[in-house]
């Protein structure tokens, strides 16, 4: 998801940032998922788990990662069309089966199509667009999570989830839509996962310290256990919170409180005990988990598998914190 190698669009000149339309959230085509629609965010990998949005006390805002890498014939501008059918099948066939899915069991699970920033604006080439692309693409954003309040919302409690780009976008949804309103009241969580997040970042949201903790966050970046942070990379101010345990304890949380991740192969299910992980600093630390084809897996930094590492704790944390604020006993144990 993150990677230099991408092409890169062209540099607007003068005062020009030419962008794709503006979505229309009144049409289902520009939604990655949607209640009642056929759609990733409801499958389940392997065979013991169930989809069970039908069911769900909860709604999940989910905000995708960047998967706009490169540019694609009549498309060279910094944020993504929604036009663009195979990026959204790209979007569809890796976040949303793979992230978005997790939440399905805690929650109907609405996730937006948006005009995505590049990647490259995450590198020295697109630093001079960064701001207008992100800000091209939170407008979006906004606008579907506002169109969600207006039309399928009902007073419902909100998880809002996030990874990566994603997370920036939510980081400033939570900050223009619940802090200080009377949304927050609505909050169960925000996992906001893959960028660094402050602990002070907002007024009236506090990092989570426990698993069914309720209005809060939670945030963390995974790499393998030698991965040395480079400067300005170990910020003590991030907040980070262990997905196995739910805390901010330093101390290693072994591979048995893992209760599954998933790999390349979604089909196949989570896989227990899949790896273990520590906070050390500003991100989270683990070990090189261990699969078929693992001696080509050479990267020290895990972003692309910060939630498929803990697919099933986070799973199963979304029911945890809901169920807590609803005050009801978990009604379903997979």
């Amino acid at each position: 998801m993150l990677s230099s190698c991408a092409s890169v669009p062209d540099l607007p000149s003068g005062n020009s940032f030419p962008a794709p339309p503006a979505p229309d959230y009144d049409l289902t085509a520009n939604w990655a998922a949607l209640p009642g629609m056929d759609d990733y965010a409801d499958r389940t990998p392997g065979d013991s788990l169930q989809d069970l949005q039908y069911r769900a006390a909860a709604d999940v805002f989910f905000v995708h990662p960047t998967i706009y890498t490169d540019v694609r014939k009549d498309n060279n501008t910094w944020n993504a069309a929604l036009t663009d059918d195979a990026l959204n099948r790209d979007v569809d066939e890796s976040t949303i089966l793979n992230q978005a899915s997790i939440f399905n069991a805690a929650g109907k699970v609405y996730a937006p199509r948006y005009r995505q920033a590049h990647i490259s604006v995450f590198y020295d080439e697109g630093e001079s667009v960064k701001q207008r692309a992100l800000d091209t693409a939170y407008q979006d954003v906004l606008a579907a999570f506002d169109y969600y309040l207006t039309h399928y919302h009902n007073g419902r409690p909100i998880i809002l989830a996030a990874h990566s780009q994603g997370t920036l976008h939510a980081e400033r949804l939570l900050r223009d839509r619940f802090e200080g309103k009377a949304l927050g009241e609505k909050l169960v969580a925000a996992y906001l996962v893959g960028m660094p997040i402050d602990r002070e970042a907002f007024r009236t949201i506090p990092v989570c310290t426990g698993a069914e903790e309720t209005g809060c966050f939670v945030s963390w970046r995974t790499y393998r256990d030698d991965f040395e942070p480079g400067p300005g990379q170990d910020d003590p101010a991030v907040a980070v919170v262990n997905p196995l345990t739910w805390t901010k304890a330093t101390d290693r949380a072994p591979d048995s409180l893992n209760r599954g991740g998933i790999l390349y192969n979604y089909e196949a299910g989570p896989i227990p005990g899949l790896v273990w992980a520590e906070i050390r600093g500003a991100a989270l630390f683990t070990n090189k988990p261990s699969f078929f084809g693992d001696i080509l897996f050479r990267t020290k930094n895990y972003h692309v598998a910060d939630y498929n590492f803990f697919w099933m704790n986070v799973r199963d944390n979304a029911k945890q914190r809901v169920d807590a604020y609803l005050g009801s006993e978990p009604p379903y144990v997979e």
